[in-house]
């Protein structure tokens, strides 16, 4: 029998804990591949502290070939997949074309910003996705406030003083929360503009902040994000964009130079161009995470509708725990595939979610305890760096001097805005061939 060549594509929570997984289990016995445009796997749950100045970029990126050693990286991106002939067909990050077979097919392609058909949004909003998102946003956001200090316009000064975050998710909570603190800390060192505060508004058609979490946790964060100055508008959201600002659902006009997008996410256009069944944009996989009708293809995390045990007729929620989970469960039944223990289906218990807001504070529910202020930031902190793969003393290193030095706020002006369309435009993929 040939040597088992197993193809992941993907290096985000999924797939980078399927070929972590694997590579324990196979000791050296298979070929396991990744492909990705990057090297790193991102932990995308700390973005947000890099957007404003409190960790260094490389802190939120864990090396695949430092940590993942029996682990071959292929720098590149997928666009034609042939189901039939078991062939993937890559481009590398300098437009050459290759591909290879497998014997496995692990799918975890993740996600990508998602869109709303409102007017002037993809070309006025910036995402927030990935690291040079994440980079470019901190730029901006500073550049703003030293515009602003040498405007002799008092109505331009308020425009790019003034922020506006869609979506209060974890992600868009979260950004607000640390944005406001990170400006605040700008303005502190432009005297010209103490006579005003930067303005931050959070919009979301829910009813209230994080909505996913349990009443108390999002009145905690609610509470946090108003004595803060944050304007929380729920039941709003952006009806236009323009380049002087947003229309609002309620009839009012916000003038303003930033519109933070992170109203959600979908899945990677890969997973439409596959010509297989989904659901909500998902690949239909069964409670093994196998593709009906292709028994040797799988796929899990963002990417993959996988049937929830703990609410039947649904599918699981697209977050980083079910894709870590669902990632290690691939990698024990391909190996089941192969004869070395059982394959099982997939079963999750809820641990509870954290939500760091700056600062001393954080909501957090860990094993559905509902905590706020500094007992929640000290699970939150304690979370994070158990769930890194990597760059544990460093990004700890980073809090505490955090701590007692203070936050650097300069530019660093390594991302433009044209590189960073908040729609994804994918290659011109070939549909699958099955």
């Amino acid at each position: 029998m040939a040597r088992p060549r197993i193809l992941i594509v993907g290096a985000g929570f999924a797939g980078y804990h399927a070929a972590r997984t694997l590579s324990r289990i196979a000791r050296g016995r298979a070929d396991i591949m990744v492909i990705n445009p990057t090297d790193y796997f991102l932990y995308v749950p700390l973005l947000p502290e890099v957007a404003v100045g409190l960790l260094e970029p490389r802190r939120v990126t864990v090396s695949v070939p430092d940590t993942l050693p029996d682990v071959r990286l292929i720098l590149g991106e997928v666009e034609d997949i042939d189901l039939a002939g078991r062939q993937v067909k890559w481009v590398n990050p300098e437009g050459g074309y290759a591909q290879l077979g497998y014997h496995r097919l692990v799918l975890a392609a993740g996600s990508v910003n998602k869109l709303l058909p409102i007017p002037g949004v993809p070309e006025h909003a910036h995402g927030f996705r990935d690291l040079p998102e994440a980079l470019y946003l901190r730029d901006h956001v500073t550049r703003q406030i030293e515009m602003a200090d040498t405007t002799s316009d008092p109505e331009e000064a308020e425009a790019r003083s003034t922020f506006v975050v869609v979506g209060a998710g974890y992600t868009g909570t979260e950004v607000a929360a640390q944005g406001v603190l990170y400006t605040e800390d700008l303005y502190g060192r432009h005297p010209e503009l103490w006579d005003r505060r930067p303005r931050w508004l959070l919009l979301d058609i829910a009813s209230r902040v994080l909505p996913e979490l349990d009443e108390r946790l999002s009145s905690a964060a609610d509470s946090v994000l108003r004595e803060r100055g944050v304007d929380v508008r729920m039941g709003v959201s952006v009806q236009e964009a323009t380049h002087e600002g947003v229309r609002l659902t309620d009839g009012s006009f916000v003038a303003t130079r930033s519109l933070i997008w992170c109203v959600g996410v979908r899945p990677d256009p890969l997973v439409e161009s596959l010509g297989l069944p989904t659901i909500r944009g998902r690949l239909v996989v069964n409670e093994y995470l196998n593709v009906p009708g292709h028994p040797d293809v799988y796929a899990c995390g963002d990417a993959a509708a996988v049937p929830d045990p703990a609410q039947p007729g649904d599918i699981t929620p697209m977050t980083a725990q079910h894709a870590q989970r669902q990632g290690k469960l691939v990698a024990r039944n391909i190996a089941a595939s192969y004869g070395q223990g059982f394959r099982r289906s997939y079963r999750h218990r809820e641990l509870g979610f954290v939500v760091d807001l700056g600062g001393r504070d954080a909501v957090a529910n860990p094993l559905h305890v509902p905590l706020s202020g500094l007992p929640a930031k000290t699970v939150t902190r304690g979370y994070h760096l158990l769930a890194l793969p990597g760059n544990r003393t460093r990004t700890a290193t980073d809090w505490l001097l955090n701590a007692l030095l203070p936050r650097q706020t300069v530019q660093l002006g390594l991302v433009r805005a044209p590189a960073l369309p908040l729609e994804t435009t994918p290659p011109q993929r070939v549909a699958a061939r099955t």
